[in-house]
């Protein structure tokens, strides 16, 4: 069995067209009963055939991998297409009636095929992601610090010929002696620097060639091996010191002590430092490994979600005045099932999901200024101040995060990890800067791969399913950056005159921004492409500012009045 043959490159961008032989239209959906690349309107006809009709018809990028075919060799009429639980064997369907499996519990190998298959995945990518760069980092250092003994060593001599001029006749043994000692020590630590550089260089070759094992095991062609064989464990990167240089002690210019006027070299008594490794969970886009049992109970979570799609239309469910608010500029869920709701003039008010006020605060103002943490506590931006200020459940509010010279904007709570993400502006410049739950800075985003200016004032922002980073920015449209903070796409409507205010995604990775020019929302999906016009001035949308999603997809549209619109748009 070919396992883990991928039909897409891993690093690479491409073009699939549907299945469905003469249709040439994008491909968006797949059948994973069929294993069949489907367009929207391949899809409606699959669906509606009556053998097709509890198919499980998923986003293209939501797939599940295809088990290869391979034939039992026992019966080799049959396909082996599921796992004796407690054997730990690929078999048929007429094996596991045999007496050797009697009463054992089969999955299906195209279930344990598929997470199998991730894992594999996962362990490329930390090494590509932590492993790897890490290392060249600390190679980089070693080099580095290569460089700066020489030029220790130089400054050290340039002292010495400086001290000697004077006295040469004097100190012409004492400085040989002196230069002597200080070549052995510089021979010995670029000597242990150079075998510190030869280690890592070892243990990168280590890296590469473990990429490749690991390769092998997507093309291998049985199954059993794949079952059988134990992931090779990483090891651990080595540890390396920085070098302890030495200095020089000027000499006092007197002829009765000429080793004393020439100065003496010394090394200082100090043990040599490790050098830092960071730790694999620093770097955020590396998620901690799932266990199979979590693999399997995140499936079942997720069934309700990968089945769903847009409805035919949109339907407005209902509607509630917000009291004490003049325009729904922005709107932040919290997991209590309640909503913080704010304006242009500085009011947030937290409501209930009918719009009764529990509570209201005064504020410096904003667009999307407000989040709420996984930890249920409000977070939001004072431009006023350059500071973020939290709320914890007690109603204390502290200043959490200073900002310096940068205004923030917008704010984000990650549902993935709890990282802040968070909007600024400074002059006519914006970033986008992350921060973990304890407010420690970890990335800053501001410019593409080119060197261009990513952001100008990016007023509202957002986290998609995949981890990236979408904004919704005043001079620049919709701008979306993964989570590494590599530009991927931007999007600025789709005619003349594009103004985005909010922006949310939902559970298939949609992006819904509003639009206050043509008075709509668009709606795109998880690559940027355009996909329909989801709220029109036909269905009663003016000038919409906020968007907000809940646990049950209600989709809640703020406008240029003190009324929020609840809608359901997906099936």
């Amino acid at each position: 069995m070919a396992l883990f043959k991928m039909d897409i490159p891993q690093r690479a961008q491409h073009f699939l067209e549907c299945g469905i032989e003469e249709c040439d239209r994008n491909c968006e959906f797949y059948c994973n009963p069929c294993h069949q690349r489907l367009c929207k309107q391949c899809r409606d006809e699959h669906l509606k055939s009556p053998e097709n009709k509890n198919h499980e018809v998923v986003l293209y990028q939501q797939r599940k991998q295809q088990l290869p075919v391979e034939k039992c060799k026992i019966h080799p009429t049959k396909d082996v297409d599921m796992l004796c639980e407690e054997c730990q064997v690929p078999l048929c369907s007429k094996c596991a009636t045999m007496g050797d499996h009697e009463r054992h519990k089969f999955v299906d190998l195209e279930i344990v095929y598929a997470e199998k298959f991730t894992l594999c995945q996962q362990e490329i990518s930390k090494i590509y992601e932590y492993f790897l760069p890490t290392s060249q980092d600390l190679q980089k250092e070693i080099k580095k610090d290569c460089s700066e003994i020489k030029h220790i060593m130089d400054n050290i001599r340039t002292s010495m010929k400086t001290e000697g001029e004077t006295l040469k006749s004097l100190v012409d043994t004492v400085i040989s002696e002196n230069m002597k000692q200080l070549d052995q020590i510089e021979h010995s630590l670029l000597e242990d620097l150079n075998t510190q550089d030869k280690t890592m260089d070892d243990y990168i070759t280590y890296l590469n060639n473990l990429v490749k094992e690991l390769h092998k095991y997507l093309s291998s062609t049985e199954t059993q091996k794949l079952m059988s064989e134990k992931k090779p464990k990483i090891r651990s990167i080595p540890e390396t010191t920085k070098p302890v240089t030495p200095g020089f002690t000027a000499g006092q210019y007197s002829k009765s002590d000429v080793t004393k006027l020439l100065g003496k070299i010394h090394v200082p008594n100090t043990k040599a430092e490790k050098r830092e490794i960071r730790p694999i969970e620093s770097v955020h886009n590396i998620a901690k490994k799932p266990t199979l049992k979590q693999m399997k109970e995140d499936r079942k979570k997720s069934d309700k979600k990968q089945t769903m799609s847009l409805s035919a239309s949109v339907t407005k469910v209902r509607e509630f005045k917000v009291p004490g608010v003049d325009r729904v500029f922005h709107v932040s869920r919290d997991q209590s099932d309640r909503l913080w709701i704010s304006d242009y003039k500085g009011n947030l008010v937290q409501t209930d999901l009918q719009g009764n006020v529990i509570q209201k605060i005064k504020t410096s103002a904003g667009f999307g200024y407000h989040t709420v943490t996984q930890d249920g506590d409000l977070i939001f931006t004072d431009k006023d101040k350059n500071v973020i200020n939290r709320i914890t459940q007690d109603n204390k509010i502290t200043e959490f995060i200073k900002t310096g010279d940068w205004i923030p904007l917008s704010i984000h709570s990650s549902h993935i990890n709890g990282d802040l993400l968070v909007g600024m502006r400074k002059d006519i410049e914006g970033k986008v800067t992350r921060y973990n739950k304890t407010g420690k800075e970890l990335q800053n985003i501001q410019r593409d791969n080119k060197g261009q200016r990513l952001y100008g004032g990016p007023r509202y922002i957002t986290e998609n399913i995949n981890g990236d980073i979408c904004t919704s920015d005043y001079y620049k449209g919709v701008v979306v950056v993964n989570k590494s903070g590599q530009h991927r796409f931007s999007y600025t409507g789709q005619g003349s005159g594009f103004s985005p205010y909010g922006i949310c995604t939902n559970v298939l990775g949609h992006i819904l921004v509003c639009d206050v020019i043509s008075n709509t929302v668009h709606l795109l999906d998880q690559d940027g492409q355009f996909l329909s016009l989801l709220l029109t001035q036909q269905q009663g949308v003016d000038c919409p500012r906020s968007v907000c999603v809940d646990d049950e997809n209600n989709l809640y549209v703020g406008q240029l009045t003190d009324t929020m619109t609840v809608y359901k748009y997906l099936q």
